[in-house]
């Protein structure tokens, strides 16, 4: 993965949430953020806009229901998505306090969402780095292969990895999702690991 850093904050303003994505605005170029519900991808999120309140965080998962949309603020347009890039976080996979009716709703919006989404130029998949895939992760890297959606992988909690342990890790997790070992983008929203090399990326991908 090329690093692309960027210490300008991406500055993001909700727009809407929706439980269908046709009631989303147009957009475009469009990033979606999806993940497991304890991932880490609200404050993943508000590190990468340099916005502590932006996405709502709380210590229990499951919290994201429905498809937030995040319109980039940079100072030069109405923020209206169709002049603006855009950012979706996804409802959390896999919460399993959570009814199988309700993960079931959740998990056919996300996929109805990323497979007729148009403007969608990129889909970040976010795995816990302290836990490496899970069989939820796999079962997601293997749907957006095979429906052909691009993706990227990004590990998360880099801090909660022991440093020497890192180097397995790495090549460890990256092998369990099955992407080269360079394209993982390791983060640490706690401790702002790379999260300027990310915001780089998203930037580039929206421009």
């Amino acid at each position: 993965m090329d690093d692309i850093p960027d210490n300008h904050p991406l500055r993001l303003a909700f727009v809407t949430s929706a439980t269908d994505h046709h009631d989303l605005p147009p957009t475009r170029a469009e990033v979606a953020v999806v993940g497991r519900s304890n991932v880490g991808k609200s404050s993943l999120l508000n590190a990468v806009a340099g916005q502590r309140g932006l996405a709502r965080t709380s210590k229990t998962p499951g919290r994201t229901q429905l498809l937030n949309l995040f319109a980039v603020d940079d100072g030069d347009n109405d923020l209206q998505p169709s002049s603006a890039g855009t950012v979706v976080d996804c409802p959390g996979y896999g919460y399993a306090k959570s009814s199988r009716a309700d993960r079931n709703r959740w998990q056919d919006m996300v996929d109805r969402y990323l497979l007729d989404r148009d403007g969608l130029v990129m889909t970040l998949v976010l795995v816990d780095g302290a836990v490496g895939p899970t069989a939820l992760d796999v079962e997601m890297l293997d749907w957006l292969r095979d429906s052909g959606i691009p993706f990227t992988v990004v590990a998360t909690k880099h801090d909660k990895v022991k440093s020497s342990k890192r180097t397995r890790r790495r090549r460890d997790l990256a092998a369990g999702c099955g992407v080269d070992e360079r394209a993982v983008v390791w983060t640490s929203a706690d401790r702002n690991v790379n999260v300027g090399m990310l915001r780089g990326l998203v930037r580039a991908w929206l421009t």
